[in-house]
This record gives C-alpha cells, sequence and structure tokens, in this order.
C-alpha cells in the first residue's frame, strides 16, 4: 500500500473552536485564516483566541486593514487590561507604542521579551502593521517553553537555581555592530528616562499551560549569585539556546498584517534589513502577572521611580495594577 500523500489542508488546524490556523513553523506560529480581528468578536471567539495563544505561542493575521488605532486598542482591551509603555510616550489619547524607523527607538533588533525589567510584564502583545518596506523587516519570534525543555538536565538544574536583574537600562549596543547617535539619543533620553530593575526567576512557570520557560533577554543587566565574568558566560549558554533555528518562526510582514503573541513563552527579534525604507509598527499591550519560579516565588520590584507628579503617578498605576 502506498503511503498517503499529505495534502495542504493538513497543516490546517480546525481544533481550536471555528479558528483555521496554519501551523506557519514546526515548534510555534499559525496564521488566523478568514478572520476579522475586531472589538465586537463573541466571547467565545476570544476564548478560542487565547487558547491559541498558549498552543501557537504567536498567531498571525492577514488582511486586518479595517484596524485603526482606537479599534486595535479596543480589541486588545478584549485580551485584558491594556497598558502603556512606562517611559515612552504614547500618541495622544492612546496607550500604543509606536516603533517608527525613521525615529530613535523604532528599530527593536534585539532579542527580547517585552518590558521584563517591571514584575508584571505584559502577557500579550498585539503588533499592526502600519508602514511595511516592500522588502525586509520581518520579525522572527523564538519559543522559551521550547528551549527549556530541550535542555539537558544538567543545564536544567543549574538554570532552575538562577535569578537575573533586569532592567530597562541595559547595555543596549551589546549586540549591535553599529548605533546611530539618534538611536542612543532616544535610549538615554526617553526609553531610560526612568529607571526600572526586577529580579526573576530564570525558569518561570507558565501559569495557563504549565510549561517552563527561560525567562531572558537584552533586558539582563546580570545572573545573580555569581561573579560578572560567569552571569555573562551563563546568559550566552542559555540566551543561545533560545534563540536556536529550531526555536523559531520567521514573520515576512505584509501591509495591515497583525501578529499577538503569549510574551510569557517567547522573545522576538526585529530585522534591521531594510535600509532607510519607512517601517512603521504600532503595538498594544497587555498587563499580565509577576512570574513565578518552580518553586512558587514571584518576581521582585528592586527599583522604579517615585511619583514626582501626577502623570507619572497615572503611569506607574496603569503599568503596575
Amino acid at each position: 500500500m502506498n503511503a498517503r500523500t499529505p495534502t495542504a489542508s493538513s497543516a490546517v488546524d480546525t481544533s481550536i473552536g471555528n479558528l483555521q490556523i496554519r501551523r506557519v513553523a514546526g515548534t510555534l506560529g499559525g496564521e488566523v485564516q478568514n478572520i476579522q480581528l475586531t472589538p465586537d468578536l463573541p466571547e467565545q471567539t476570544i476564548a478560542d483566541l487565547t487558547r491559541a495563544l498558549v498552543k501557537y505561542k504567536v498567531l498571525f493575521f492577514r488582511g486586518q486593514g479595517h484596524l485603526d488605532d482606537a479599534s486595535h486598542q479596543a480589541f486588545g482591551a478584549r485580551l485584558g487590561k491594556t497598558v502603556a509603555h512606562p517611559t515612552v510616550p504614547a500618541p495622544s489619547g492612546t496607550k500604543i507604542f509606536e516603533l517608527d524607523a525613521s525615529k530613535g527607538g523604532g528599530r527593536a533588533d534585539s532579542w527580547h521579551t517585552d518590558v521584563t525589567f517591571l514584575d508584571a510584564f505584559p502577557k500579550y502583545s498585539v503588533l499592526r502593521g502600519v508602514v511595511i518596506p516592500p522588502y525586509g523587516g520581518d520579525t522572527v519570534w523564538a519559543d522559551t517553553t521550547a528551549a527549556y525543555r530541550n535542555l539537558p538536565p544538567q543545564l536544567k538544574a543549574l538554570a532552575d537555581s538562577l535569578w537575573a536583574l533586569h532592567s530597562n537600562d541595559y547595555d543596549y549596543g551589546a549586540e549591535r555592530t553599529q548605533v546611530d547617535s539618534s538611536r542612543l539619543d532616544h535610549q538615554t533620553k526617553v526609553f531610560t528616562s526612568a529607571i526600572y530593575e526586577t529580579e526573576h526567576p530564570i525558569v518561570h512557570v507558565h501559569p495557563v499551560s504549565g510549561e517552563r520557560g527561560l525567562l531572558l533577554g537584552h533586558f539582563v543587566r546580570r545572573i545573580l549569585g555569581v561573579t560578572g565574568n560567569e552571569s555573562a558566560r551563563i546568559f550566552e549558554l542559555l540566551q543561545n539556546r533560545v534563540t536556536r533555528l529550531e526555536n523559531t518562526v520567521r514573520w515576512s510582514w505584509q501591509q495591515d498584517d497583525v501578529a499577538i503573541w503569549d510574551n510569557r513563552s517567547t522573545q522576538h527579534f526585529a530585522i534591521n534589513d531594510y535600509g532607510d525604507q519607512p517601517r512603521i509598527v504600532r503595538r498594544v499591550t497587555v498587563h499580565g502577572d509577576p512570574a513565578v519560579s518552580i518553586d512558587g516565588q514571584h518576581s521582585r520590584t528592586i527599583r522604579r521611580p517615585e511619583a514626582s507628579s501626577q502623570e507619572t503617578l497615572d503611569r506607574l498605576i496603569a503599568t503596575t495594577a
């Protein structure tokens, strides 16, 4: 008997409600087909999308040109409480975080999990392609739970015991061969206008799936309890496990695409290969909870700015409540 020939439809998952999800890569990533993201989606569809996020880690949606800033933010609010970035000002009247390649802070070209310098870092990010270059500018996501799962037992035992200090005042130029003055200026005057520091377990437990994942990325300042040289070597060893190609999915953006990812189980990297072409993406961020270690300890805030004005106070409430 001849082996059955696989069909294109075998790559489409219909096991989660009415969703049709085309698997994009072997470990993570699914394209949800035939759906429009709106604030008016039924509760069951929202529940199905959150289930799919836990399974696929990152979901992609083509053809969402009906979304504007208001409906983008309103849709994000269906996934949970939306929060502004703690240091980067949002466009007027919104909580949106904009990445504009023509401006200093608009190229997120280093591996990271969003906003881990807060104890309660985001659980979801909803990113919309507003201006997409005709080539280049792909984004890559990595599965931090697969990275942990595939560690040899000896490395798991080491990672299980470690904590790290995360801060927005990190070594911005560490992974970049060239940093232009406008980007450095944005980093020092805007992104680090207020300094946050948090201690997270390097291995944390996903609150829904129960999977263990590696909580690392470029906001790590140092690993606690070891020397600076040892910290750098251990970080490199574990971080390289996260970004192995078999743990990643790469998305080639088209105009009006949307990507939603589970920030608790991924890192991502925006490839800076599009030169001076315009590229603008806007992100709505959904509030999360402190990480929990395998022995039940929670992330610890070490430093955050004191409220010196009502605006600062409101921002702190929005991002830590």
